[in-house]
């Protein structure tokens, strides 16, 4: 579903990924992890068109994205969320996920409706679906940390992706709103058939969840694997898991 080849970008001279490679299967679960700074978000910018590598290929589902805006990725088939919160905050929760699907099936130049109405009902089913159809009329910005999370989750999936890409999904999350995210994210992936890659630094999330594990190191990928080669490597937990391995 996804082929990374040898992608680098540097910065100013400092090479932020340097020469990684990755593949992802059709409905493969995948997670990226690395120390601060070991060119994760980087990576993932580079996947989703919002950097553009000095040099490699990003092909999805066999369709050569290398280079592409990030809009035209998105309609090819892959999400993403971010490290930060990214909804509008001053919309309901409905209104967030209708300007999602509005965005995507093209309506956004309807003039002719009424964008209240616009896509209500497939809206309502979405939030329904992640756990939000009862706060569908609350504003966004009112909602709990974890709750929005749940929502930028949902933004991305009204563009019906293929893959989806996901930035520590529980960054900041208190340990119950973990285990509902991922348990959301286990369920969504399964119900819609979605090919997920994701960073996290909560290993109890990566190894409970991934099927493959790419570690990255100073820009470079240092080990891929099963979760259990993974943690048994050397190099891994010399430089990354430690105490967590």
């Amino acid at each position: 579903m996804l082929e990374i080849t040898h992608l680098r970008k540097s910065f100013a001279g400092f090479v932020a990924v340097n020469d990684v490679s990755l593949t992802v299967e059709s409905q493969q679960i995948v997670a990226v992890i690395g120390p601060n700074g070991a060119g994760k978000s980087t990576f993932f910018n580079l996947i989703t068109g919002h950097l553009r590598a000095d040099t490699g290929r990003v092909v999805l589902d066999g369709r050569d994205v290398t280079g592409l805006p990030p809009y035209r990725i998105c309609s090819l088939g892959m999400g993403r969320s971010f490290q930060l919160t990214n909804i509008f905050p001053r919309l309901t929760v409905l209104q967030n996920v209708q300007a999602a699907l509005i965005a995507h099936r093209g309506h956004g130049l309807d003039f002719w409706s009424r964008s209240e109405t616009l896509l209500r009902d497939e809206a309502e089913a979405l939030l329904a679906s992640i756990g939000l159809g009862g706060v569908a009329n609350e504003i966004a910005g009112t909602l709990a940390y974890g709750n929005q999370k749940q929502l930028e989750l949902g933004i991305a999936l009204a563009s019906d992706p293929k893959v989806l890409l996901l930035d520590e999904p529980t960054a900041g999350m208190s340990a119950g709103e973990t285990h509902d995210t991922i348990a959301l994210l286990r369920r969504i992936a399964l119900e819609r058939g979605l090919t997920l890659l994701f960073t996290e630094h909560d290993m109890a999330v990566v190894f409970g969840i991934a099927q493959k594990i790419a570690v990255l190191y100073q820009g470079r990928k240092l080990a891929e694997g099963a979760p259990d080669e993974v943690r048994a490597n050397p190099e891994v937990r010399r430089v990354y898991l430690g105490e967590h391995a």
